[in-house]
Parts: C-alpha cells; sequence; structure tokens
C-alpha cells in the first residue's frame, strides 16, 4: 500500500500577558459578573515576564528545546524549577507581545488593526531584526494619535490592544451590524491567522521548504470564520497560505473542537496517499478566550497565572520518501455515534479498534500520544494530570485484553507515559505535541510506533451531546516506496476487470 509521511512540524508560542485581561473569557466574564473581585485588582501582580516565559521547562520542550524525556525528570510543579530557556527552538520560537502586535498588522488586509504612533515604531524597529518578518515591516503602518484610537473604542466599538497596562491600539469592527464581524470576533480571528502564519513560516524555514510546491492546507483550529450568510464558513487556511508564499496551495478549515487536529491529519495522510495532492500542511493558530481560563484556580494556589501563552503549530505531510515515518491511514480510531461516551467505551474506540485491526498488543505501540495538557496548569485547577490519566486507560484496556497483568498495570504506564508540555488552547494539546519528536524519534530514535489520539467534546456546541475522537497509528519507515512500474501494472489490470465487467453487464442487458 502507497503510505504518505510525516516530514516534520513546527511549533510556537506566543507571550500575551495583556490579552489575559482583555481577551480571555475567565476575565472578561470576571469584569461584567464580579468587577470589583480581588482576582482582577490583583491581576499583574499574578503575571510572569517574558523570560519567565522563555524559561520554563514545558515551553522549551514545546519548541524543542528540551526532549520530553529531560523533562520528566524535572520535578513538578515545573513552574518552581526555573531553568535557561532560549527564545529559539528547533521547532519554533516564543514570541513577545509587543512583536505579535505587529504581526496583527501585517496579517490585515482590511485596514482594521490600528497602533498608536509611538508604538508603531517600537513595533517596526523590534520586527526588522526578526528573520522571518523584516521584510514585511512596510506593512506596519506610521500609526494613528491615541484619542484618534479612543474614539474608535468609545463611537465604534473597537476592540482595545494594551501593551504594559497601556492602551497602545485597537481591532475595528469590519461591519457595524454583523456580529460575525465585530471587533471582538475579528481580533480573535486575527490572532489564529497571526499565529498560524508565524507556525507556518517556522516550519518553512526549519525545514528549508519551497512554499511553492505546498499544494493544500488543512488549518484546524478552534475558532471560526465568516459573516452572517455563512458564521464560521472560513477560510482561514488559504488566508494563511496566501502570506506565507504558498502560491500554488488551496484550502480548507477542518472543525472538530479539540479533536480538529487529528481529523486534519488522517485527512492530510489520506489525500497524500490517494495521490490527490503532494505536500499537504496543517496548521492552527491560538485562541485568546482561553487565556487565564484557570488563572483563579492557579492564583488561589499561590502560582502565577500559567495561561499566558498562545500556541500555534504546523506540520507537513508529503509522498513517502523512503525515510520519514508513514502515516498508517488504513490503521485508524474513531469514536462513533454508537460507541458511547464512558472513559472505557472511548478509550477502545480510539486505541483497541486499531490494535486490533492492525494484531498488536497494548505494548507494540512505544508512544501514545493522547492529550499533552502541561499538569501545572491542570492540576491546581482540579483536572489531574492528564496525560498519566489516558495512559492509565489504555493500560488498562490492556488488562482487559489480557495482555499486561493488572500488578503491572503502572510499570506500563510509567514506561509508556508522556509527560504533558503543551498549554491548554484547547486543539493545541490534543495529540499533535508529539508530532515534532515523532519525525526524530521513529528515524533515528529507538520508537518504531506511535499514536495520535484527538479527541473532542462536542457536547459544547449545544448541538449533541456526543463526545468525539479520533486516531492513527505512525511507523518507522521500511524504507520501501512503492514501484511505479507496479502501480503501472495494477492500473493496467484495474482497467482490464473493468471492461471485463462492462462487457459482461452489456450481454447480459442484451439478453
Amino acid at each position: 500500500m502507497n503510505y504518505s509521511t510525516l516530514r516534520g512540524a513546527s511549533y510556537v508560542l506566543v507571550h500575551t500577558p495583556d490579552m489575559i485581561e482583555h481577551n480571555g473569557t475567565t476575565q472578561t466574564t470576571e469584569k461584567i459578573t464580579t468587577p470589583d473581585s480581588p482576582y482582577l485588582a490583583n491581576l499583574y501582580d499574578n503575571l510572569r515576564s517574558f523570560e519567565e516565559v522563555v524559561n520554563y521547562a514545558p515551553n522549551q520542550t514545546f519548541i524543542g528545546n528540551m526532549d520530553y524525556h529531560e523533562l520528566k525528570e524535572i520535578p513538578q510543579p515545573w513552574v518552581h524549577q526555573s531553568i535557561e530557556g532560549k527564545r529559539e527552538g528547533k521547532f519554533g520560537e516564543i514570541m513577545p507581545e509587543l512583536e505579535f502586535y505587529g504581526l496583527l498588522q501585517i496579517v490585515d488586509v482590511f485596514e482594521l488593526v490600528h497602533l498608536e504612533e509611538s508604538f508603531a515604531e517600537k513595533v517596526r524597529e523590534a520586527l526588522s531584526n526578526h528573520p522571518l518578518f523584516k521584510d514585511d515591516v512596510k506593512k506596519i503602518k506610521e500609526g494613528k494619535p491615541l484619542d484618534w484610537i479612543e474614539k474608535d473604542l468609545a463611537g465604534n466599538h473597537a476592540e482595545g490592544l494594551y501593551y504594559d497596562r497601556q492602551l497602545v491600539g485597537c481591532v475595528s469592527p469590519a461591519h457595524q451590524i454583523d456580529v460575525n464581524l465585530n471587533a471582538h470576533v475579528m481580533l480573535e480571528n486575527l490572532v489564529v491567522k497571526a499565529s498560524g502564519v508565524l507556525a507556518l513560516r517556522q516550519l518553512i524555514a526549519k525545514h528549508q521548504l519551497d512554499p511553492k510546491e505546498i499544494d493544500y492546507v488543512i488549518e484546524c483550529s478552534e475558532e471560526a470564520c465568516g459573516d452572517m450568510n455563512q458564521r464560521g464558513g472560513g477560510n482561514f487556511a488559504k488566508s494563511i497560505a496566501e502570506l506565507c508564499g504558498c502560491e500554488h496551495a488551496t484550502g480548507s478549515d477542518i472543525r472538530s473542537f479539540c479533536a480538529g487536529p487529528t481529523h486534519a491529519l488522517i485527512t492530510a495522510a489520506s489525500l497524500v496517499a490517494a495521490g490527490t495532492h503532494k505536500n499537504v500542511v496543517l496548521v492552527a493558530g491560538g485562541a485568546t478566550a482561553k487565556l487565564g481560563m484557570n488563572g483563579k484556580s492557579h492564583v488561589g494556589k499561590g502560582l502565577p497565572i500559567l495561561e499566558d501563552v498562545l500556541g500555534g503549530f504546523a506540520a507537513l505531510i508529503s509522498e513517502n520518501d523512503g525515510v520519514s515515518p508513514i502515516l498508517r491511514h488504513d490503521l485508524t480510531g474513531k469514536h462513533e455515534v454508537g460507541s458511547g461516551s464512558s472513559p472505557q467505551a472511548v478509550t477502545t474506540a480510539l486505541i483497541g479498534s486499531i490494535l486490533e485491526k492492525a494484531q498488536l498488543t497494548i505494548k507494540d505501540v512505544d508512544v501514545y500520544s493522547v492529550e499533552m495538557q502541561n499538569p501545572d496548569i491542570t492540576k491546581p485547577a482540579g483536572a489531574g494530570d492528564v496525560p498519566s490519566a489516558n495512559l492509565k486507560m489504555i493500560g488498562a484496556i490492556g488488562v482487559l485484553r489480557k495482555e499486561i497483568e493488572k500488578k503491572d498495570l503502572m510499570a506500563f504506564v510509567n514506561e509508556k507515559a508522556l509527560v504533558g508540555w503543551a498549554p491548554t488552547q484547547g486543539h493545541i494539546p490534543s495529540g499533535i505535541p508529539y508530532l515534532g519528536f515523532a519525525a526524530e524519534d521513529l528515524v533515528s530514535g529507538d520508537k518504531n510506533r506511535a499514536m495520535i489520539v484527538g479527541k473532542g467534546s462536542l457536547f459544547l456546541g449545544r448541538m449533541t451531546n456526543l463526545f468525539d475522537g479520533v486516531s492513527i497509528l505512525i511507523e518507522r519507515n521500511n524504507g520501501k516506496v512503492a514501484d511505479e512500474n507496479q502501480q503501472d501494472l495494477e492500473e493496467l489490470v484495474k482497467r482490464e476487470v473493468a471492461q471485463a465487467l462492462r462487457s459482461f453487464a452489456a450481454n447480459l442487458s442484451a439478453e
């Protein structure tokens, strides 16, 4: 069978402390319900600096400067274990808020983003030193006077942009009546686009790709762009491709809450294997709504607000080169409508079904990448260690299948478990964070198989009570590439058989 391959992935983080107050739903909701709350009053006392964000072990793992095995050896909570990190990583980078505001204006093609005059100059100067955006600095305009921005907020319902607690810009609404194009939604969508552009440009740079050879882009975040006639119609994918030099690409958006990226991965693998496209990119930007989502729990436990970064990623799926890990599009799992929503039912559908189909045991898969949320974030919020909990459930399936003894369950978990290193940006931690390491582990490392599992909470949309999830197996490449002559022979046989069947059907009709 002809398989597609995983060529590599990029990961980016954007430190956005001011956006926590003004755009994270926990904080904006608190302003409405309890505007005089101590949490809001002391918010900025509980924010981390850019240096602290860079010197944080999970973040360094996310961008590839620290191996996940190294992270596992560091005592938790990691927020108390400062390391010496770097802004630039093997997989991507951590960008400060100042520069990101420049990206918002660079990706804005409808002149909705406005920066204050002196702030625009600071942004222009900062981005002029960025290797991926120095040629785009001319798109950062001269800026607006502060009083113009204040009037746009007061009279035009614009959304403010803040830096160091000062108003430095705004995003204007794209329509005066359409709620799908109001300033709040436009800011969310521009953030997705900007962080997606950052991730895709990093992928192109890190892997020395020719963007003109990318022919399809799938965007798989959780936001939705459209107007009142087709809310959520898209298309983020093509808008990101446009700003990354992908001249010959088209694309579309895939949505399924947190499971979206794994749906996109399976789709990309199938498109390439079928010969529909040669080079397919997955890309996703970050979600402002989830900034500070568990902030009250963190502060209540004496921790800083840890959800202070936007996340983004991109990955390239291409034809089989005989080296890169292969994506087994024929070995996928899915949570069906009738699967049931119990943890055991979900795990059986997503994990057990693949093992059954492939005739593998639970031990034959070296890595299970399920929900890679950082436990520093989830434990104080009462959700526990999510990756560890998933591995326990997978191990329990192994016990039921009589592939491991019950007494060996925790040994299995300790051996196989990945520690979570991804920010809780919804779709960002869902299976996908391991792809960058998979591209290495399954080529030059000691791993032979990995399973990527995405889960989604469809009930959040109030359309169904159903859960969602899909999974796919990735394997070390055996070096065998489909022989073109063999493919030609197979096509010839198929044509001859089809012709014979048509002749047979015609004879039956004649009789």
